[in-house]
């Protein structure tokens, strides 16, 4: 039985792919760039840093469930389809962006106001943390093997466009609204216009056949008498502990540097430096349009030459700039200097974001593949990724100095090189006859 796609469906499951996981981050992206409005209508405290604080542990709150979100949704998709897990986590994040977008502020319904936001905060982290193993491994198993990570590198993109459109939107909107009208309403037009991420999003994803190998491996697997494992977790933390190390080194580096100097960086921007909302929000939409161009290259390439001959280069080069361009912003702190910075930064951040979610799929067979990639890249986030705001945050309150953040994106850097050290020396996509 041939179970190779056309190309017609290769190129609905890229779009379905990459366009809902783009509506999934869209949302995470608006409310960091809100942050500051969302502290001040839901969070009121003693002071703005202490608001803002509050806030931003808020965000990371969501993160606490991520790993739950990516071992549940990961051994649903390993044990009954990639096609399935995508449809389920679409309709979730709806659910938690609608939540936000007509919630009432704490000076409407007091204390119910921030927790129901963490409520809705929960319900985005548990559907974030199933969205990134699924997209991946949807994409990397419709690929042609040669092009693998070229394929997987448009998971990367569609994040990149999300925080690209919510910087536009916010841009937008704080270019042309009143600070009242911004505060009473504005602000929401972006999550209400989320909650099309659920029939749009579930519309498309079901509109995609199953991934071929997911299907050809349970076809194996029963035709020889066995059942699908339904413990693949067991299995990977048994089987896999280097593989499952090194995916967690690789991805610690890519989620500081995207909560960092795209979430983080136009928050610190804003508070700390004095620079105007319009100003980051433009130079964060600009800055992620050169990701979104520059991660295909870089998956392209990781096809050509190996994963670890983009990977490790990237990397150095990342932690060797980024002390220099952070130091420059707080210097002389101004839209050229920023967008300067983020447009340098992000040019380096491509080529190790390019291949990072091949590398964290084709180092597991199919059959715990999903799971592997989920449990591994939500360690990592949860870890490192999730909580980056407030300690950068939290880290420039209690030092007093605006160079603290530069020293959590280089111990990142330390690690992500340890985690591609521990790579095979040639990664190559598992075959269907290697998972069972």
């Amino acid at each position: 039985m041939n179970m190779t796609p056309t190309p017609a469906m290769v190129r609905k499951v890229v779009i379905a792919s990459v366009l809902g996981n783009a509506f999934e981050w869209f949302d995470f992206a608006i409310y960091g760039l809100f942050a500051v409005t969302i502290a001040r209508l839901f969070f009121p405290a003693d002071s703005e840093s202490a608001s803002l604080l509050l806030t931003l542990a808020t965000f990371g709150v969501s993160f606490a469930v991520r790993p739950i979100g990516g071992v549940l949704l990961g051994l649903y998709g390993d044990r009954v389809g990639r096609k399935k897990a995508l449809s389920l986590t679409i309709a979730l994040m709806a659910v938690g962006t609608g939540m936000i977008g007509l919630l009432p502020t704490h000076a409407a319904i007091g204390i119910a106001a921030p927790l129901l936001m963490v409520l809705a905060r929960l319900i985005q982290g548990f559907s974030a943390g199933g969205e990134f193993s699924g997209a991946t491994t949807m994409l990397v198993e419709f690929a042609p093997a040669h092009r693998r990570g070229y394929y997987g590198s448009f998971q990367m993109c569609s994040q990149a466009l999300a925080f690209s459109l919510g910087a536009l939107a916010a841009y937008v909107l704080t270019a042309n609204l009143s600070p009242h009208d911004l505060d009473v309403w504005g602000w929401r037009l972006p999550f209400l216009l989320g909650i099309l991420i659920g029939p749009v999003g579930w519309l498309i994803r079901q509109r995609v056949d199953e991934s071929p190998e997911f299907v050809e491996h349970t076809e194996k697997v029963r035709s020889s008498g066995k059942s699908v494992a339904k413990t693949p977790l067991a299995t990977l933390v048994r089987d896999y502990p280097r593989a499952a190390l090194a995916s967690i080194g690789v991805a610690v580096v890519g989620t500081v540097s995207a909560y960092v100097f795209v979430f983080f960086l136009p928050i610190f921007a804003k508070k700390q430096l004095g620079l105007s909302t319009a100003d980051v929000n433009l130079s964060t939409c600009l800055a992620t349009v050169v990701i979104v161009l520059c991660c295909p290259l870089a998956g392209h390439l990781s096809d050509r030459f190996g994963r670890r001959a983009i990977l490790l280069p990237a990397i150095v080069a990342y932690g060797l700039a980024a002390y220099p361009l952070f130091h420059a912003l707080v210097d002389a702190p101004s839209f050229r200097t920023l967008l300067e910075v983020q447009l340098g930064v992000s040019l380096l951040m491509s080529f190790f974001w390019g291949p990072t979610p091949i590398v964290l799929t084709e180092i597991f067979p199919v059959g715990v593949r999903s799971t592997g990639a989920a449990v591994t890249y939500n360690i990592a986030v949860l870890l490192f990724g999730g909580l980056a705001p407030f300690v950068n945050t939290w880290l420039v309150r209690v030092t007093g100095s605006n160079m603290a953040p530069i020293y959590y994106v280089e111990a990142s850097v330390l690690i992500g090189l340890a985690g591609v050290l521990l790579l095979p020396m040639k990664t190559r996509a598992r075959s269907v006859g290697l998972a069972t």
